[in-house]
């Protein structure tokens, strides 16, 4: 009998002062021409979720971070509600005040500009499962867990 899959990933919000760090996606297929968290990415095989979001750093922005200098934010249990596997999902969203670097953009193929935002001044559109996220964080009313799509 197979057992439900969901697929990981970690998301990663750089934050100076009240602002923070995001992406424009270009090149992907998927919501290519939104905003999205600077860095993110799927958890590898025999990788942690932590780890998964210090690699995605470094590989997307050029940047070392710490564990220890994750804080989390959330876990989201999202659906798009098709029973495809690929769109079951499992997302961890950190947010990080301290790293090594200067963020810069060093996938061109899949983003096409880097901006710090205010939280209640976001660009349009933010990619909705992220955008909820930075809505409730924003509200001050983000919980441990929240889920998106059901």
């Amino acid at each position: 009998m197979d057992r439900f899959q969901v697929v990981p990933a970690a998301y990663l919000f750089f934050r100076r002062g009240e602002d923070i760090l995001l992406q424009l996606r270009e090149g992907t297929g998927f919501m290519d021409g939104h905003w999205a968290a600077a860095a993110a990415g799927h958890v590898e095989e025999g990788e942690s979720v932590l780890k998964a979001a210090c690699r995605e750093a470094l590989e997307e922005l050029g940047v070392v971070i710490r564990q220890e200098d994750l804080t989390p934010l959330t876990a989201m249990h999202r659906t798009q509600g098709n029973h495809r596997a690929i769109d079951e999902r499992v997302d961890f969203f950190f947010e990080c005040r301290n790293w090594e670097g200067e963020p810069r953009l060093l996938e061109a193929d899949k983003a096409a500009d880097l901006g710090w935002f205010a939280l209640d001044a976001l660009p349009h559109p933010v990619v909705p499962h992220e955008k909820h996220v930075l809505d409730l964080w924003h509200a001050g009313t983000l919980p441990p867990v929240v889920t998106f799509g059901f």
